[in-house]
């Protein structure tokens, strides 16, 4: 015979599937990037890129251009995205607007438009 139902028990248990122990992080946070001006010509005005920040810190950007698909890029983190593509084209005027509705304003923004920054919620400061 053998088994005891508590020896069976123990067995049944260990065959059922567990969660791993060392997952990253979850959760995503999306974003979409507009250029209020293209300084270089090649990925246009309005809304250019959709992207997502990862609860790893990690940013997954999807460039809407080239038709049809575009393209996609992966950075170690949202600022090292800024650094690359944001930062050196202050005349592009570019917001990023968050899934929650918090947006960044990055560039050459006059005084009539940064005020009206104080109007748009966001948790996080200006840079310009």
């Amino acid at each position: 015979m053998g088994d005891t139902k508590e020896e069976v028990q123990q067995e049944q248990e260990q065959l059922k599937p567990k969660k791993l122990p060392k997952l990253a992080p979850e959760g995503i946070r999306t974003f979409t990037v507009a250029r209020q001006y293209d300084e270089t010509g090649v990925s246009g005005e309005g809304v250019v890129i959709e992207g997502v920040t990862l609860a790893t810190g990690q940013c997954v950007v999807h460039w809407l251009y080239p038709p049809p698909r575009g393209g996609i890029a992966i950075f170690d983190s949202m600022n090292d995205f800024i650094k690359v593509h944001i930062q050196p084209h202050p005349s592009n005027r570019t917001i990023i607007t968050y899934d929650d509705g918090e947006q960044e304003r990055f560039g050459l923004f006059s005084e009539e438009e940064k005020s009206e920054d104080e109007d748009i919620p966001s948790a996080a400061p200006s840079n310009n």
